[in-house]
């Protein structure tokens, strides 16, 4: 049986929903607690936030992406072990695909758990409650449990806060968290900067942990907390095939998007694995018959990663000797030609397939995609079918036809034609496969 669990979803991204979930965490453990965690929907970024508090994985749970075996068997790992989970929600509770799914909403319905709303409150008065009484009704099968009002500016805005929502509803208050510029992360263009490249952030966690337990009812948050109605039969199926044997993933701020429940279903079905850095000029292990770039920040690095010649060259060796090479979006980037940084300079990559990226002039792509894969191959037979997301800024400036790596359609259904490219066993594309289909 899965362990009592509780879900921090926000009004609104920008809410301040990851900083409460890190403080949430540190503060529980603080207690004494065994704390585990996931995050909802397709995100690479804050699931290393959480791990770096709780020293366990955190599962991304996605009912768009991921099958409902997959879903109630990571939700019953996370658990494994643990007192109380914690999951954090994706953008607002209802926001998902453009039929809703994917929404927190959606994943708390399907599991029965309990939420906990976070309304920024920093420019908010007696709105507020207008704010949360839309939410507690705007759907019958999702359970608002409590609210947390974040950035308060003082005692008397608390009191403001406190009295318009009494007046309104008898949904509990756990508290507010003052405004506080010390709990502030720092973003770029996927997202909060990544959790191994922020020096302070063991202070920001701790200055947050406090900040939870001095302000919020953690008492009665355990309280509200229950176990998943939902129970899995048996481990989680294999949401990508292992690609070989044994695989080397390149794996440091550069190349740091993949997903550990991935791995971990690697593992179980008896692949070995291996870990290089690129930006270390590290290559490949000999003898690999699998390589995997992950999808992270290459373009960040391009300058380094052109002058890594043991990095590139190991790619080629091993290409050479019939390894399937595979890239998922930054990954992609480097496999190819060219790959151009943000002020327009172009660095040679890899040349393994017949590209060239750019990150000049950027356009965001972003979105769920139902992809088919195009031909036979480690990842399965041509016609195979995967949910995966896309969300980058770069785009392809130079493609010099097929052969292809699959065909896509959008969360709509629409045709979005071919993706990526395959040449021998090197294939790759922008697109983050998430589970079978």
């Amino acid at each position: 049986m899965s362990p009592p669990a509780i879900v921090v979803a926000a009004a609104a991204s920008g809410s301040g929903k990851t900083v409460l979930t890190l403080g949430l965490l540190a503060a529980l453990r603080r207690r004494g607690l065994r704390v585990g965690s996931f995050k909802v929907g397709p995100d690479y970024i804050d699931p290393a936030f959480h791990a770096r508090i709780t020293g366990r994985p955190c599962v991304n749970l996605d009912t768009w992406g991921m099958r409902l075996e997959t879903l109630v068997g990571l939700l019953e790992e996370a658990g494994r072990g643990v007192d109380l989970l914690v999951g954090e929600g994706v953008m607002g509770l209802f926001d998902g695909a453009p039929d809703g799914r994917g929404s927190t909403a959606d994943l708390v319905a399907l599991l029965g758990l309990p939420v906990v709303l976070v309304v920024d409150a920093q420019r908010l008065g007696q709105s507020a409650a207008a704010i949360v009484e839309g939410f507690l009704r705007f759907r019958d099968d999702v359970e608002v449990a409590a609210v947390v009002f974040n950035r308060v500016a003082g005692a008397a805005h608390a009191r403001l806060l406190e009295e318009a929502l009494a007046a309104r509803s008898s949904i509990p208050l756990l508290g507010h968290l003052p405004r506080d510029g010390a709990l502030e992360l720092p973003e770029r263009h996927l997202g909060l900067v990544q959790a191994v490249e922020q020096p302070r952030l063991k202070d920001m966690v701790e200055r947050a942990g406090e900040l939870v337990a001095a302000h919020l009812d953690l008492d009665r948050l355990q309280r509200l907390a229950r176990p998943a109605s939902i129970a899995a039969l048996g481990p989680p199926p294999l949401q990508l095939p292992p690609p070989g044997q044994h695989i080397a993933i390149a794996r440091d701020e550069a190349f740091a998007f993949v997903y550990e429940s991935v791995l971990a279903g690697w593992r179980r079905a008896g692949a070995h694995l291996s870990f290089f850095s690129p930006l270390r000029d590290e290559a490949p292990g000999l003898g690999v018959d699998a390589v995997v770039l992950p999808g992270g920040y290459p373009e960040l690095h391009a300058e380094r990663l052109a002058h890594n010649r043991r990095f590139l060259d190991g790619l080629r060796r091993a290409a050479s000797h019939g390894a399937f090479i595979y890239g998922e979006c930054g990954g992609y980037m480097v496999l190819g030609r060219h790959l151009t940084d943000r002020a327009g300079i172009s660095y040679l990559m890899a040349g393994l397939l017949p590209i060239a990226t750019s990150f000049a002039a950027p356009r965001l792509h972003l979105g769920y995609r139902e992809v088919q894969l195009a031909a036979d191959g480690p990842l399965g037979p041509a016609g195979s079918r995967y949910a995966a997301h896309e969300f980058h800024f770069a785009r392809e400036t130079h493609h010099e036809g097929p052969p292809l790596f699959a065909h896509v359609t959008d969360a709509r259904g629409r045709e979005l034609g071919p993706a990526g490219c395959r040449v021998g066993t090197v294939a790759g594309s922008f697109l983050h496969l998430l589970d079978r289909r």
